[in-house]
């Protein structure tokens, strides 16, 4: 047991303070993002809402993201990581306190979308900062230390934003939200400035070119496009499938979902550091994690076992474990000698409009085809990703030439 833990500890070794730091900014930032988990309950229950409404108000939510991703990997390239995600936390801290005032259904869909043009300015800014404050051998690690940030934080914020909710109502959600942005914007300018957290050297710009021109890294985007429009289905349709079909009840449907996050922050480091060992190459390994992914729901068509949700999630998870960590940083082994801001907002975007169709489109099916037959599209779509990688892979190799 002791060498077990001692082996767990090592796995998080070799990385540098500041992506400890960074990662604490993030945890901190993404515990205060508490409006978000809770927005259709508020729109329906607060402002009285229709569903359809609510509905639209979320794809505004989806478009800022989208437009929140292409600014933040502009402003990266203008102006760097540091000063781009320090404006992204502070006009945040004043957009998430602001949403709370409009009343109206067109003053609440254009405040979502400001706040989440705003706020997703981070994300590519987020992810050059890792490829700043790593060694390349690492990337792959500090990816994943950032994603358990990430994961703790969705995890503790819904749990506090549900007692804030209880004891205080939605508008101090709003200002905790704010507040939490703040303070994690001050800790960047203090732990993260220049002239104290000190940059890896970085390749010289060989290229002026943008992500958008570059036609492998389309490719590798219209593949993560596709495994985001599945993944998303975990957190939106297969609910509605454990209730209906499984008669979970909420408890129940939250403890496995839960499962996802603990395993994550269980085993994902330990599993990256043991698969970065080995000698293969990194759309390898996307490819095994879309084909776990793509397992986990093909097998809940084949028996009505309750028993099944449980290795549909594990699988879930592992493929989730594997695909994320070695997907982000081939996206950033690809921006080196490049504009790093344009290509970490191309990744970002395309899990944006993941969200923007994946929702709506996996209602539909499940309305059009039902839960059986939307699984083996799910799985269809998977495998089309796959090949889309496997058509990478050989591309890849012939650019090597």
């Amino acid at each position: 047991m002791n060498k077990l833990f001692r082996s767990y500890i090592h796995s998080f070794g070799g990385l540098r303070k500041e992506i400890w730091l960074l990662a604490l900014i993030t945890l901190i930032n993404r515990a205060g993002t508490m409006v978000i988990p809770f927005l259709s309950l508020y729109l329906t229950k607060s402002k009285g809402f229709s569903l359809e409404e609510v509905g639209w108000i979320l794809s505004f939510f989806g478009l800022g993201s989208v437009t929140g991703s292409w600014l933040g990997g502009k402003l990266t390239d203008k102006f760097g990581h540091y000063r781009t995600m320090a404006g992204s936390l502070m006009l945040s801290s004043v957009f998430f306190v602001l949403l709370q005032f409009p009343e109206s259904f067109w003053g609440i869909c254009i405040g979502i979308f400001m706040v989440m043009a705003v706020a997703d300015i981070f994300r590519p800014a987020v992810f050059v900062a890792i490829s700043a404050y790593s060694k390349p051998q690492n990337r792959t690690r500090s990816v994943t230390l950032i994603r358990l940030a990430i994961n703790l934080g969705f995890s503790v914020g819904p749990a506090i934003g549900g007692l804030i909710i209880a004891t205080a109502g939605y508008s101090r959600l709003f200002w905790v939200d704010g507040i939490t942005c703040m303070a994690a914007g001050i800790l960047l300018l203090k732990l993260l400035h220049p002239k104290r957290a000190i940059s890896e050297p970085e390749m010289e710009i060989s290229s002026t070119s943008t992500a958008f021109k570059d036609r492998n890294y389309l490719l590798f985007i219209a593949a993560m496009i596709i495994f985001g429009f599945i993944f998303i289905q975990y957190f939106s349709t297969m609910p509605l499938f454990y209730s209906a079909f499984h008669h979970l009840d909420e408890k129940q449907i939250g403890l496995l979902l839960g499962l996802n996050g603990l395993l994550i922050f269980l085993f994902e480091m330990p599993l990256i550091k043991f698969m970065e060992s080995r000698k293969h190459s990194l759309i390898t390994y996307i490819i095994i994690g879309i084909v776990l992914t793509a397992l986990s729901f093909l097998i809940i068509n084949f028996t009505d076992w309750t028993g099944i949700l449980i290795l549909a999630m594990l699988l879930l998870t592992l493929g989730e474990m594997i695909a994320f960590p070695f997907s982000n940083s081939f996206a950033l082994n690809r921006s080196d000698g490049k504009k790093k801001g344009s290509y970490m907002a191309l990744y970002s975007i395309a899990f944006s409009v993941s969200h923007i169709f994946g929702h709506n489109s996996g209602m539909h099916l499940i309305d059009l085809l039902g839960f059986t037959g939307t699984w083996y599209i799910m799985a269809g779509l998977a495998i089309l990703g796959c090949l889309l990688l496997v058509w990478l892979k050989i591309r890849l190799k012939s650019e090597a030439v």
